[in-house]
């Protein structure tokens, strides 16, 4: 199991962080030793001062592909979550300034927390979910698969065609704007469509 993150995929999001719109998606990966599963806590690391929260949903890979084509793309995926993608901001801008690779502050143990997953058939319109993160019960980010850049079919699409896709893996489909930092002692609640599936603390 692989953990494929795309990254800029909402517009403001990538303002915020001073960053191009892309004109194709952007992805990274996180191994398997940084899933988080079932509400356990996520233990803020040692190595960061500035851990930053985005929230995401995240669609469950469930048959093997390559070089899939967009108008198949809809058939390797059945479940659908919200997650957390964890970012050490001071290691990534560190590592930025140097124009060296990121990976220490994005796929570091537990930098991948997930919620429950359900199935794609609860929602109305994959391409149309409202999702939120709050923190101590105040709403820090809110999005709407909408507002993506590249829908879930182009992300399958694109990224298959580098990678082959597996059953189990997990995509990581983009933040939108709102991104910050969170603090040991914090609960962290995701929601889609004003579901929670996630509910966790910082510890």
């Amino acid at each position: 199991m692989k953990i494929i993150c795309i990254g800029r995929n909402y517009a403001e999001h990538a303002k915020e962080m001073k960053a191009e719109t892309p004109t194709e998606p952007v992805f990274f990966m996180k191994p398997d030793t940084a899933l988080i599963k079932d509400n356990q806590p996520f233990y803020y690391p040692s190595f960061s001062k500035e851990v930053h929260h985005e929230v995401e949903v995240v669609l469950k890979v469930c048959k093997n592909g390559k070089n899939i084509q967009k108008q198949f793309a809809n058939k390797y995926y059945d479940e659908v979550s919200v997650g957390i993608d964890f970012t050490a901001r001071d290691l990534q801008a560190q590592c930025k300034a140097k124009g060296l690779p990121w990976e220490k502050a994005k796929a570091f143990d537990g930098s991948g927390v997930i919620g429950k997953l359900m199935p794609l058939a609860h929602y109305k319109d994959i391409n149309n979910i409202s999702f939120r993160l709050d923190i101590n019960g105040k709403k820090v980010q809110e999005g709407n698969t909408k507002d993506v850049i590249f829908n879930f079919d182009a992300i399958i699409e694109y990224v298959s065609g580098f990678v082959t896709l597996r059953q189990g893996d997990l995509i990581y489909t983009g933040t939108p704007v709102g991104v910050g930092p969170v603090q040991i002692g914090d609960r962290l609640e995701a929601y889609l469509e004003d579901e929670k599936l996630l509910d966790f603390e910082v510890k």
